[in-house]
Order: structure tokens, then sequence, then C-alpha cells
């Protein structure tokens, strides 16, 4: 996992840890599964393809691609899937992407619902984006 990926996780579950008074663990002695995840894509040679490698809470992690966006840049939608490291529980999600400012609003919808909301920057590896599941 890259540098900047670790730097960025460890400040999303230190923050989150802060702001909910969390433990790394509870009373079984698991990790808890926090609503926390990041995702770094990275443009693919296939011009509106991008490659992903993502990570949830401290548990999951694993691989994806994202197809049909625009031949440039990043903002637009894209049909994108995620596997683990394996290669199990692949999921699939329509994949929206705006740049606002310097910024990007994510949102990953199924059926025309938003199941997953994030926020991104530009890095100089690729697009770095925290993100959550949407409560229900």
């Amino acid at each position: 996992m890259s540098k900047i990926i670790k730097q960025v996780l460890l400040t999303i579950c230190a923050s989150y840890a802060l702001l909910t008074n969390a433990a790394p663990g509870n009373e079984t002695g698991q990790e808890e599964i926090i609503n926390v995840g990041l995702v770094l894509y990275t443009k693919s040679q296939t011009p509106g393809t991008l490659n992903a490698s993502w990570i949830y809470s401290t548990q999951y992690r694993g691989p994806g691609i994202a197809i049909g966006g625009p031949a440039e840049g990043y903002s637009g939608v894209y049909q994108v899937r995620y596997f683990r490291e394996d290669g199990s529980h692949p999921e699939e999600y329509e994949l929206h992407i705006e740049k606002v400012g310097s910024i990007y609003q994510v949102d990953w919808l199924l059926d025309g619902q938003r199941l997953i909301t994030g926020v991104g920057m530009e890095t100089a590896e690729g697009l770095a984006v925290g993100w959550r599941q949407v409560a229900d």
C-alpha cells in the first residue's frame, strides 16, 4: 500500500476514534468494523478506465476497475467493480465523480440509489477518495 494511502487512512481512522471515543478493539478482542474506507484511483492506459485499490475499515481491501468514464480527467460516470484481495465478493456500482473546485465529490449508486458517498483529492499517484456507507 502506498505511503499516501496509509497516511490518509491513518488520519481518517484517528479522527473517527477521537470523534466517537472508539477503541481499536472491543471486549471480545476482535477489531471493530468502522464505516470508513479509502480508495485510490489511477488512470489506466485505456482511455476512460480507472484502476482502483481500496480498503474498508481495517478488515477488507482489494483491487477494482472503473470503465466508461471520460477520456481525460476523473470527473464523469463510470461502471465500477471491486473485489477482495483473493478475487472474491465482487461488488458493482455506478460511480459518479464530480470535481468541485479543487476537491471531488464521489457517489456510488446501485439501481439509482446512493449507497456510498465520499470526498477526494488529486495526489501525485492519482485520485484519493475517503468514503463511507450512507446510513439508512
